[in-house]
């Protein structure tokens, strides 16, 4: 009887195995998206990221640009080497972040928004530090003993660059075990040199864990998991355009709302359509044999000194990415010389990055988006390479006592990283617009 069973379980998945694969490829087939559809909704989406937006525009279904905004158009964070390329350091943001207390538990974040439809509404820094105050420290009784308590400022406040979105749809589509698989490969290679006796190696960094358990890899601290996150909380925060994945803005301190979202649905699945399609930079070599032989041995250099264990060149089948998406110490911790145990009321969640943690950004297109580093703090290649310092320091004191023949070398093979000859260029006006001339 058994025998029989087993033979009709067999008989059945056989006869049900074409049925199931049949119905996967019709399912591919009915689900994949038409190119000519595709076509019109990325080209809709380009127009939504270039237009500039007004307060009760007329294309918003909500109250449009604003209350609060950083800018009116996405183009006019993200021009440099085509649509969609990084921008100048006019239009740094400046972002907060404000530690959980015993008086408000929940870790709070948002943008300093310099601009407002009414200009009563605009923020600084300064009016987020009014609206979360020093906490006073004092004399407390712990374990029957007096601890002196220092004044706690719950506030930490960071400038920001706008990144480059350049092949950030492949980043997308990249998938998690890719990066985790990356990254036990860094773990395994820096245990076999610390077993060797060799401490001096790049920091493996970490992948950055969201709540949810999703992989973040998108923002300067990877924050966002997908690349359609990462637009609505640009469109939410920078422009005060609520979608359907986020609220608009509100002004801080103050009630306000409204009823509509800024864009609909399909408006916004036209404006994430059109990111996903910005073209992936590639490396252009020069013509010139001697600028070429350069930038060839800039790239060994580049290996040499250890860029590469971080700024991975190849990532799953991510070619020519230059990063490894995982959260790096590469920035030097304040400090005036003591060390200070910090004694705070609500710990921060568990894998939170630290102050001076930030997300490998990726190289492809570094040739065309100056300045660099996450606040645009470093204006040269030379300069962002110097800067680099935490889990990043044996790097660059590998390239300061390289010759001068090999740093030339590194930074013609960075010039090589240029940004996507195919991408959509700036308008005349974007470009005008961003002029140092322009006063802004």
């Amino acid at each position: 009887m058994r025998s029989f069973t087993m033979g009709w379980r067999r008989a059945t998945l056989f006869a049900l195995a074409p049925a199931t694969f049949l119905g996967s490829i019709c399912y591919y087939f009915a689900t994949r998206p038409d190119p000519v559809e595709l076509a019109q909704l990325q080209l809709a989406g380009r127009e939504l990221f270039v237009r500039e937006w007004t307060a009760n525009d007329a294309q918003a279904h909500g109250d449009g640009l604003g209350p609060v905004f950083n800018a009116n158009s996405c183009a006019a964070c993200h021009f440099q080497g085509g649509v969609g390329g990084g921008g100048d350091a006019v239009h740094n943001v400046t972002a907060y972040e404000v530690h959980p207390t015993v008086r408000d538990r929940h870790l709070q974040k948002g943008l300093v928004h310099v601009s407002a439809v009414d200009p009563s509404l605009a923020e600084s820094p300064l009016l987020v530090k009014k609206c979360f105050p020093v906490i006073p420290g004092g004399e407390r009784l712990v374990g029957g003993c007096t601890v002196k308590i220092e004044d706690f400022d719950p506030v930490r406040i960071e400038t920001t660059n706008s990144i480059a979105l350049f092949g950030d749809g492949l980043i997308d589509r990249l998938a998690e075990s890719k990066i985790r698989l990356n990254y036990a490969r860094r773990m395994m290679h820096q245990l076999r040199h610390e077993i060797g006796g060799d401490f001096h190696t790049v920091g493996t960094g970490r992948p950055r864990m969201l709540p949810d358990g999703r992989l973040g890899k998108f923002g300067w601290k990877a924050q966002f998991a997908t690349l359609e996150e990462f637009v609505a909380a640009a469109c939410a925060n920078e422009l005060g355009l609520g979608n359907p994945l986020m609220e608009q803005a509100k002004p801080l301190g103050r009630n306000y709302r409204c009823e509509e979202a800024d864009l609909t649905r399909q408006e916004f699945r036209q404006l994430v359509s059109f990111v996903d399609s910005i073209p992936r930079p590639v490396e252009v070599l020069p013509t010139d044999w001697r600028q070429r032989a350069l930038a060839e041995r800039g790239k060994k250099v580049f290996e040499s000194v250890g860029c590469a264990e971080c700024h991975t060149p190849d990532l799953g089948n991510v070619v020519g990415i230059y990063s490894d998406l995982l959260l790096h110490s590469v920035t030097a911790r304040v400090s005036d010389g003591y060390r200070h145990e910090l004694v705070v009321e609500v710990p921060l969640p568990d894998g939170h990055p630290e102050p001076d943690e930030w997300r490998t950004p990726p190289l492809w297109g570094v040739a065309d988006s100056a300045p660099y580093f996450h606040d645009g703090g470093s204006p040269t290649l030379e300069a962002a390479i110097a800067r680099h310092d935490g889990s990043a320091r044996v790097v660059t004191s590998a390239y300061a006592v390289l010759s001068a023949a090999d740093k030339q070398s590194l930074i013609a093979f960075l010039q090589t990283l240029q940004a996507p000859d195919d991408a959509q260029p700036p308008t005349k006006a974007l470009l005008a617009a961003n002029e140092p001339a322009a006063g802004r």
